[in-house]
């Protein structure tokens, strides 16, 4: 006589609690830019002026979830999506960057907070993705202290209105983008060139963060930031390579990890930019490292670096006109013949369970979420649908990595796939799909691919299915 193999013999299980989600970005997907009181933000002025974008697309429409939510709500729920992570728009809820909530833009968010939980879908808002509202930008931006205080005031607000109904909260997304994109290489809004702005720009934002996170806290909230994590390895063993490794994990990793958990920033990374004045007052980093509930990550690839003249830099627009590594500019990125997404991004899922155990076993313990993990592939609408076997890969070669780190004891609670559908990709326009989701830009019209059947199956199933060779 036989037995049939039991679940645990025939997939990979994930914790019954662990949550199962998907992410987007406000500037990425509502549209409606200048519907009931928004404000501009600097992604509006940015994307509005002449090659900042490919193609000259803009988030003015996007994909219309401002008044398509209820079906994109009803789309998450046929997914079995326990969770949902949407950031809110600054220039919505407060236009001017500073006074009044603006009462319809708070009421959009309510709808949807509510439209979530009637699903069944927890609401995981993060506050700022990266679209400043103008005139605070225009009164100097992050790399003012005061902005720092105006997205608590901000917090405060958001809080008012949906907090006693929301439990998970991110403060900021992607500090290390708003900052080093934003201000140094410019190829994201505010499209700056300043080392010294960036630098000042990314204390300012951790400290922001360190305020609203104060503002937020209480009743049960739980709050954290998302960080976006590389796994960093030289090109080779010579020295220069090795620093080259030491220098960009400083800045892209350990400035921003050991400021949150550690309350303080490395100090190899603050002899690289010690022509700079990070603007940090005494007090500051007791607020930075203030006491947060969990830790986002992003992670989509590894970097292979070197200090030897003639590399590429990273990929970080089609327009790329400065480096984004204020003291360290001489910094070159190699590729090592992986495989490759549509961005040119090397696939590396090893990456992944590289930074959680770092995260996990070097600092301090928080509960630990993967907030974005995706990539973009170009796909094609037939007769069948949408068929993208290569995002099924990924998906699963990422998510064997968290099961694998769970599994060594690493406090990972969560995976939110980027993205729920096809968006506004920043600088790339429209030109980049990471959706589970397709997208018709022209229509509106929303096809979940294939990506998307595969991720309810284990989101149904709470794990990954195994191959009979397995």
């Amino acid at each position: 006589m036989t037995t049939q193999p039991s679940q645990a013999e025939t997939m990979l299980g994930f914790p019954a609690d662990f949550v199962w989600g998907a992410a987007t970005a406000a500037y990425q997907i509502e549209g409606a830019a200048a519907e009931d009181g928004r404000g501009p933000s600097i992604w509006d002025t940015f994307a509005h002026t002449p090659g900042n974008v490919l193609g000259g697309d803009t988030g003015d429409v996007a994909v219309d979830h401002y008044h398509r939510f209820a079906e994109d709500v009803a789309l998450m729920s046929s997914l079995g999506l326990t969770a949902y992570r949407f950031s809110i728009s600054w220039p919505r809820v407060q236009p001017g960057g500073s006074g009044a909530a603006n009462r319809k833009g708070l009421d959009f968010y309510r709808r949807l907070v509510d439209a979530l939980l009637e699903a069944g879908i927890q609401p995981w808002p993060t506050l700022y993705h990266w679209d400043l509202p103008q005139p605070l930008e225009d009164a100097g931006g992050w790399p003012a202290r005061e902005t720092a205080y105006r997205f608590a005031e901000y917090a405060t607000l958001v809080c008012d209105a949906i907090g006693d109904r929301v439990a998970n909260w991110t403060t900021i997304n992607e500090p290390w983008c708003a900052a080093f994109l934003g201000y140094a290489s410019g190829d994201h809004a505010p499209g700056r060139h300043d080392p010294e702005a960036s630098v000042r720009a990314a204390h300012h934002l951790l400290l922001g963060h360190g305020l609203a996170a104060q503002a937020l806290r209480g009743d049960g909230r739980r709050v954290g930031a998302a960080v976006n994590l590389y796994a960093v390895s030289p090109a080779s063993d010579a020295p220069e390579d090795v620093d080259a490794a030491r220098r960009i994990d400083g800045l892209q990793n350990r400035f921003f990890l050991d400021g949150l958990l550690l309350g303080r920033y490395p100090e190899d990374v603050l002899a690289d930019v010690a022509p700079y004045d990070l603007g940090v007052r005494e007090g500051d980093m007791a607020i930075v490292g203030g006491p947060i509930d969990q830790l986002g990550i992003n992670y989509y690839n590894r970097f292979f670096v070197t200090g030897r003249e003639g590399a590429a830099p990273a990929i970080t627009s089609p327009f790329a006109q400065a480096s984004p590594w204020p003291g360290s500019e001489h910094v070159g990125f190699v590729q090592v013949g992986r495989p490759v997404t549509a961005m040119g991004w090397e696939i590396d899922e090893s990456g992944l369970a590289e930074v959680l155990t770092r995260v996990g076993t070097e600092y301090p313990s928080v509960p630990l979420y993967v907030t974005e993990n995706g990539a973009a592939f170009d796909d094609v609408v037939s007769a069948e649908g949408v068929e993208d076997p290569d995002r099924v890969a990924y998906l699963e070669a990422h998510l064997r990595a968290c099961h694998s780190v769970i599994s060594a004891g690493v406090p990972l609670r969560g995976y939110f796939a980027w993205s729920l559908m096809d968006n506004f990709e920043w600088g790339w326009g429209y030109a980049k799909r990471f959706g589970l989701v397709y997208v018709d830009f022209a229509t509106q019209a929303r096809i979940p691919k294939s990506s998307a059947r595969w991720y309810a199956s284990v989101i149904e199933r709470g794990g990954i299915g195994l191959s009979p060779a397995e």
